[in-house]
């Protein structure tokens, strides 16, 4: 799966050297996070212009069409997860009203799908990262901070800064004993 800052997002295959389907044309705005969910039977994609997009990954057609699309952030959305069977989606991204991280419910009515939007990380969340294993989600901010949300509780636990920066990257360990953070420093 590739995306692009023109906003396309193409899907390929290890022996072929022609995409298999273009999700979304260029002309869009810029790409800022993809991943596949974890059945792979669905993909998402995040944009600049605040945008989830979700597809089912096994269409016959060339250019589908997304089956879930709302805007999550009102600025960007930088990063999401796919929580349990995708039907619960983490956000993290820019708002005018600072709710930075959001959970989202896919199987409901766009206009309830917000489950709960965290106030947090003062201009904005830049990535987030999810422990299934403790039913946390980890985010990081553009001023150096990282915020560790309960998600069953829906309350943040903690909140420290990591870095004088914008946190660029998070990794958790498979036994989710430890997390790393990579800033723009």
């Amino acid at each position: 799966l590739t995306g692009a800052q023109d906003g396309s997002v193409r899907m390929f295959e290890w022996t072929r050297p022609q995409q298999l389907v273009c999700f979304r044309q260029a002309g869009n705005a810029r790409v800022t996070r993809m991943y596949f969910n974890s059945q792979g039977n669905k993909c998402g994609v995040a944009d600049g212009e605040g945008f989830l997009s979700i597809w089912q990954v096994n269409q016959a057609t060339s250019n589908p069409k997304p089956y879930l699309s709302w805007q999550c952030h009102s600025k960007t959305t930088s990063d999401f997860a796919f929580i349990t069977s995708s039907s619960l989606v983490a956000t993290s991204g820019q708002s005018n009203d600072n709710r930075n991280v959001c959970l989202w419910d896919t199987l409901v009515s766009s206009g309830n799908s917000l489950i709960h939007a965290f106030t947090c990380h003062d201009h904005g969340a830049t990535v987030l990262q999810y422990a299934p294993k403790h039913q946390l989600l980890i985010s990081g901010g553009r001023k150096g901070y990282i915020c560790i949300f309960d998600i069953r509780q829906r309350q943040i636990l903690y909140t420290f800064q990591a870095h004088e920066s914008a946190i660029k990257a998070l990794a958790l360990d498979p036994s989710e004993d430890y997390f790393v953070t990579g800033s723009a420093e």
